[in-house]
């Protein structure tokens, strides 16, 4: 990789202010560049392909260069390049996305509220929360619950929601008001012989306690991914959201789903909240929802928060929330031809017939020495890389055992995401039985490499 003044990787290390990434070393590592993207692969500068086994950021779910979405796109800047939905202006893409996702919806739902990011749906939701509470005369019925390892987005009140620590280390948050309660994470959080059942029974049981430590007339709303992804992919532990769910209705706790990762395909159904029999308030999406083409997301809306919604706006003389860019037309347009593709072509059933494949073979991979758990369900999935496998022990953060076996699948061309030492895998819904085989067999190599390095002193 050069890192010359003049070539690509000197031009981004002079100019490229990049997300989630270690400011310092980047200067001396410099970028990995992508040139170009085909189907489930990507290329690197130098012509390299690598089979994209986190669909980017969890959604690129069509893959790379779908002609349709393209030529979609490309109509759609000539027809309408630009215009809003402030004032009551609407446009055709808008109103029949709207329409179709109402449609599609996995719990009745009433509106839509369309926006450009998950962290922008997410915070939507908490402004519309604090906003109908108000209307409804319930001045201090704000107060928001999320959890543990959470990932609901990085504005200042997502992040607040976010429950990571480097989301909110020194950017001085979670703002007041934002509380956090259990990860149900079974592997890392149980009580030795402590069943998933039971687990998940204590769960609800310290959920509702704090429900009631804090004042139900004070607790506005709960907030849960279906399958938590950046968190680590932690799937819920059996009867978990069965025991949340009527602990939420019984002290008047709207819910708020957060579908950004799970929504269209990637848990084998639709919708998260159908595979695991969810009941929302509200809904967020993003990512798949344009497969990542263009940026867009959305926020649906039960009647009854709508109606509260009405009440407020009556009063105030306007909804006084909105992004200049939310329900733009282009990206409507794809979203709405993205949504037309995975019903035509039938994209949860092709995950379904491909997901045992990913799911057996990650858990084959839960045989080695390395792996403490494996776990996922449909086209989502991790392997948490311990130092002991009975204790559950972890490695020292600073050894960078994770990213250094993400790197290992890098360098024989499959791109993962090391979350800590937990490696994470989210391909594109269209990747087929032997495109996920040759990811296993070079993650198994990866871990192997990893091993030796370890047993070699070399990382310790």
């Amino acid at each position: 990789m050069g890192l010359l003044p003049n070539s690509l990787a000197g031009r981004d290390i002079a100019s490229y202010l990049h997300p989630y990434t270690n400011l310092k070393t980047h200067q001396e590592d410099g970028p990995f560049i992508v040139t170009r993207g085909d189907g489930v692969h990507v290329y690197d500068e130098d012509g390299k392909p690598y089979i994209e086994a986190m669909a980017g950021l969890w959604c690129t779910a069509l893959g790379f260069g779908e002609e349709r979405l393209i030529e979609t796109a490309t109509k759609a800047l000539r027809d309408l390049p630009f215009y809003h939905g402030f004032n009551g202006k609407s446009h055709p893409a808008g109103i029949e996305l709207a329409e179709k996702l109402l449609q599609i919806s996995p719990a009745p739902m009433s509106k839509v509220f369309f926006a450009n990011s998950g962290s922008e749906a997410n915070d939507t939701a908490i402004k519309i929360i604090w906003y109908i509470n108000n209307a409804l005369d319930r001045p201090d019925k704000k107060k928001i619950i999320s959890r543990q390892k959470a990932y609901h987005g990085v504005t200042v009140a997502a992040a607040s929601l976010t429950g990571l620590p480097n989301n909110q280390r020194d950017f001085d948050i979670p703002i007041d008001g934002i509380l956090h309660t259990d990860c149900p994470h079974h592997y890392r959080f149980a009580e030795p012989g402590e069943s998933e059942e039971d687990f998940a029974t204590r769960c609800a049981e310290n959920l509702e306690k704090l429900i009631l430590d804090e004042g139900p007339d004070t607790v506005a709303a709960f907030f849960a991914e279906p399958v938590m992804g950046a968190g680590g992919v932690i799937v819920p532990p059996a009867t978990y959201f069965e025991k949340i769910q009527p602990i939420l209705k019984k002290y008047d706790v709207l819910f708020v789903v957060d579908e950004v990762i799970c929504g269209f395909g990637r848990t084998g159904n639709m919708f998260g909240s159908e595979t695991y029999n969810l009941a929302p308030d509200m809904i967020s999406l993003a990512k798949a929802l344009s497969s990542a083409y263009l940026p867009i997301s959305a926020l649906l809306v039960s009647e009854e928060v709508f109606q509260a919604m009405v009440i407020e706006s009556e009063k105030i003389g306007l909804f006084g929330h909105g992004f200049t860019y939310g329900g733009h037309p282009v990206p409507c347009a794809v979203a709405l031809e993205t949504v037309k593709i995975y019903e035509e072509r039938d994209i949860v059933g092709h995950v379904r017939q491909v997901a045992p494949t990913l799911q057996n073979g990650l858990r084959a991979l839960g045989d080695h020495p390395l792996v403490g758990e494996a776990r996922g369900i449909g086209l989502i999935g991790a392997l948490e890389l311990v130092r002991d496998k009975e204790t559950h022990e972890p490695f020292a953060p600073e050894m960078g055992i994770g990213p250094f076996a993400a790197r290992m699948a890098e360098q024989s061309g499959v791109i993962t995401r090391a979350m800590g030492d937990t490696l994470a895998f989210a391909p594109p819904l269209v990747i087929d039985d032997n495109q996920i085989t040759s990811v296993l067999k070079v993650v198994k190599n990866a871990l192997d490499e990893t091993l030796a390095v370890i047993d070699q002193g070399k990382l310790l």
